[in-house]
């Protein structure tokens, strides 16, 4: 390393530890704000919590042996939680650098927490899968920045955007251009129709309102590309991809975030206008109480899980935005280290699977309407491949009656049922395996995890069947006695059995049978249909919810 441009030390350089460790452990802050945006007071999840910070990332990236040393030195200095808001490719777990650490640190009884990634929209998208490691994806909050474009035919098209210098002149139309048409002289218009650097024309540019497309680099850079060629202000459009997802960030000049539809209508209006094209900027500042919310961010990765399909991931979903106003998983990942911080607080003898259990069977999947939670790409109602168990709950995260408690050996019979050889098993552990006890386990998806995941290869079977045994720990009342409500996935028989699970004291197990039935559907090769349900226990006063997703494919011919 060049200690002339980089630091040893876990000194952060560029905000993104600084920001991620905030939102799990910050004091209170008061005043705080961006750039006088969402004033009030900042705080983490857990800000009397102490915090240990190891640096695993350097300029050239981030190394898979110091991954490795961060995890045992954070074991050794005896930490209840590790927050990474770090991710890479998925690959099978003695592969997967991040998931080695983690299982090293759960067998130690640390709660490890990752981002899910932010590579959605689209399905399969999601990393860090490993069923020992909290894999959370990002919903949005109940507060905004709406920075709306008014166009010269009267239209306003929404955005958002954050800006605090010196403003556009109220009342004032300015000429609006597409960075990508071909006067540019940009080649083909590719690299200016992204505002990539250097590829934009100053006589073309100067005194005017410039729309970018979003990609290959980053939102604000496109903004200082602009300006540096004398734009006033910037436009950033989504591509198809991007869907409707918008994402508020800190500009260099008066720039705003539109959706995909809004892009293409403002490309439209300037290519279609008869006198040169006009628009402006109008910015609102902070809005609150934003209505529909939380809804599933557009960028947030999802499942099903391309490792595990047994395991439904992500987990949950957390707010994804935060003070300073950044959006990513980043952002959601510690905010559930942050509150498992405070469950172990509170619970002390809780295992990091017991804790995960509680934020996942409290999880919500309504918006602050009743409504199902929306995803923000498309503006539909979201999926458990979406959002997991749903949004996670604190507050009856910390009383949630019964917990899905997992060992070590279980993950280890988990790894057995799902063909890893004693020899890839003993680099995920760092221990001699044992496979004699996983046929007892029967299959990977009886791993004893808080949600269900069957996954059916029709093969011309018309009918097929599976079963999940669960044991559920009492952490509630003494003499409690839990009944069953099943939500069965449309068009599915499902039963439980036992229906009544009668706890005569705290810390006590008990075990459940679920039977999963269903008839072959028209497919084509290759295809495949999903439905989700839910298993749900109460003694009237615990809502326990355990999602259960059934996916049937149709194998290639």
């Amino acid at each position: 390393m060049n200690e002339t441009t980089e630091v040893r030390s876990p000194r952060d350089t560029d905000g993104h530890g600084t920001h991620t460790a905030s939102i799990a452990a910050g004091r209170y802050v008061s005043p705080a704000s961006t750039l006088g945006y969402a004033k009030g007071v900042a705080a983490g999840m857990a800000p009397k919590a102490r915090l240990a910070v190891y640096k695993v990332c350097w300029s050239s990236g981030c190394f898979d042996s110091d991954i490795l040393a961060a995890f045992d030195a954070a074991v050794a200095d005896g930490v209840d939680v590790a927050s990474l808001s770090v991710g890479g490719v998925v690959v099978p777990y003695h592969l997967d650098v991040i998931a080695i650490g983690a299982f090293g640190a759960a067998s130690n009884g640390v709660f490890v927490s990752s981002s899910a990634g932010n590579g959605g929209p689209g399905g399969l998208t999601v990393t860090n899968v490993a069923p020992w490691v909290t894999t959370v994806g990002a919903g949005t909050m109940d507060r905004d920045f709406p920075a709306d474009v008014k166009l010269g035919n009267g239209k306003i098209v929404p955005g958002v955007g954050i800006y605090d210098g010196p403003g556009l002149t109220p009342g004032r139309m300015y000429p609006v251009v597409y960075a990508g048409v071909e006067q540019f002289g940009g080649g083909d218009g590719y690299s200016s129709s992204l505002c990539l650097e250097g590829s934009l024309d100053p006589k073309f540019v100067k005194g005017k309102i410039v729309v970018c497309d979003r990609g290959i680099n980053s939102r604000t850079a496109k903004g200082a590309e602009v300006k540096k060629n004398g734009g006033v202000g910037m436009i950033l459009a989504n591509g198809v991809f991007d869907g409707e997802g918008l994402v508020a960030d800190c500009h260099v000049l008066p720039a705003t975030s539109v959706g995909a539809t809004s892009g293409d209508e403002i490309r439209r209006y300037i290519g279609s206008s008869r006198s040169p094209a006009t628009a402006t900027i109008v910015f609102k500042g902070t809005r609150l109480g934003v209505r529909p919310a939380p809804v599933v961010a557009s960028f947030s990765a999802r499942g099903p899980n391309p490792v595990s399909p047994e395991i439904l991931k992500p987990d949950v979903i957390a707010p994804g935005t935060e003070f300073n106003i950044l959006s990513g998983t980043s952002m959601a990942c510690p905010h559930v280290s942050g509150l498992a911080a405070l469950l172990k607080a509170a619970h002390p003898d809780w295992s990091p699977a017991a804790i995960r259990s509680a934020l996942m069977t409290t999880a919500y999947t309504v918006d602050n309407r009743g409504h199902p939670m929306l995803d923000e790409s498309t503006g539909n109602v979201s999926s458990v491949f979406d959002y997991g168990a749903g949004h996670v709950h604190p507050e009856k995260a910390m009383n949630p009656g019964l917990v899905y408690d997992i060992s070590t050996s279980d993950y280890v019979n988990f790894l057995c049922n799902s063909n890893y050889t004693t020899k890839t098993i003993h680099v995920i552990t760092r221990k001699n395996a044992d496979c004699s006890g996983a046929k007892r386990a029967g299959h990977s998806g009886n791993l004893n995890y808080p949600s269900l995941s069957a996954v059916f290869q029709q093969y011309g079977k018309r009918r097929m069947s599976t079963h999940f045994i669960r044991t559920v720990t009492n952490v509630g009342d003494p003499n409690s006695v839990y009944k069953v409500t099943i939500n069965p996935p449309g068009g599915m028989v499902v039963t439980v059995k036992p229906e009544t699970l009668t706890f005569k004291r705290v810390g006590q197990k008990l075990s459940f049978l679920v039977r999963v039935q269903t008839r072959a559907v028209k497919l084509s090769p290759g295809g495949s249909s999903v439905k989700s349900g839910s298993i749900v226990w109460s003694d009237g006063k615990h809502i326990v919810t355990s999602p259960l997703v059934v996916t049937m494919q149709q194998p290639l011919e």
